[in-house]
């Protein structure tokens, strides 16, 4: 299934590094960043989720908080988050509904890994209703980080 923009996001709930449930619905009222990215410890990976550290001033003076989900383990992502000082929650689809539900999963990834999140962002509003939607077939592809900030800004 593939979301569009207008379209109402899909709830979910999800375990965040920490162990604790986090809920697309906790940030109702908020505008949110949704990312999907493939595995933990990976360059391009680690590259997109340091640009969203590096520039988390930007997206809370645009008054959005960001999410970042992943199909590994939730002890993988504490451990991923730990070493490189993530300031935001990475949490964890472990069941793969999530990433399913966004139509961002892979059917098959490389070295014949099934159930992949593909790289994916989406600007959630107050609202829950999607208003970006980017889902990636190249893993090796970065967000529009620029398009991102303009919807946010139009939000704002």
């Amino acid at each position: 299934m593939s979301l569009k923009i207008g379209d109402k996001a899909p709830a979910f709930t999800l375990k965040d590094t920490e162990k604790n449930d986090v809920s697309l619905g906790d940030y109702a009222g908020k505008n949110v960043v949704v990312l999907f990215f493939p595995l933990a410890f990976t360059s391009v990976c680690t590259t997109e989720l340091c640009t969203i550290r590096d520039t988390k001033r930007d997206y809370e003076n645009l008054s959005a908080e960001v999410l970042a989900i992943s199909v590994d383990s939730l002890f993988t992502l504490a451990k991923f988050k730990s070493e490189e000082g993530f300031n935001f929650p990475v949490l964890s689809d472990w069941n793969k509904e999530t990433a399913a539900a966004y139509g961002a999963l892979y059917d098959e990834f490389v070295f014949g890994m099934k159930g992949v999140a593909k790289r994916s962002a989406f600007v959630v509003d107050k609202d829950g209703i999607i208003r970006y939607a980017e889902v990636l077939d190249s893993a090796g592809d970065l967000p529009n980080f620029a398009a991102i900030n303009e919807t946010l800004k139009a939000l704002v």
